[in-house]
C-alpha cells in the first residue's frame, strides 16, 4: 500500500524535544522531496519545513528555524523531525509529505505537488 505513516507525537512540556518518524510504504523516498507541516485548531496548514531537489536544501519556516530539523534516511526509507525547545505555540496535528522533486535546486515543491500524506499526529506543548 502507497502510504506515509507517522509517530512520535505526544505531550511535552515548554522547552522539551519530540522526534516525529514518518516512515514511506510502497513507495521510494530516495528521489522524492519530503516535509513536514502543521495545523492548529481554528488555523490553516502550515508548512514547518521541507526539502528541495536532490535534497540540496532544508527549509524551515521563520517560526521553527534554529529549533526543528528535518531531515531524511533513504536506508530506513523514513523521513523525522526533530523538534527542540518547544513552544505552546508547536502544538498541533502534525503531517508529513512526499513530492516529486521539482525543477530546480533551491525551492522546495508548491502545496499541490505534495501527493502522498500522512496521516497525522499529535503534539501537545503544555505544562
Amino acid at each position: 500500500q502507497l502510504q506515509l505513516v507517522e509517530s512520535g507525537g505526544g505531550l511535552v512540556q515548554p522547552g522539551g524535544s519530540l522526534r516525529l518518524s514518518c516512515v514511506a510504504s510502497g513507495f521510494s523516498l530516495d528521489l522524492r522531496a519530503i516535509a513536514w507541516f502543521r495545523q492548529a485548531p481554528g488555523k490553516e496548514r502550515e508548512r514547518v519545513s521541507c526539502t528541495s531537489s536532490r535534497d540540496a536544501a532544508r527549509i524551515y519556516a521563520d517560526s521553527v528555524k534554529g529549533r526543528f530539523t528535518i531531515s531524511k534516511d533513504n536506508a530506513k526509507n523514513t523521513a523525522y523531525l526533530q523538534m527542540n525547545n518547544l513552544n505552546p505555540d508547536d502544538s498541533g496535528v502534525y503531517y508529513c509529505a512526499s513530492a516529486p522533486w521539482p525543477p530546480g535546486n533551491w525551492g522546495c515543491p508548491n502545496f499541490a505537488q505534495y501527493d502522498f500524506w500522512g496521516q497525522g499526529t499529535q503534539v501537545t506543548v503544555s505544562s
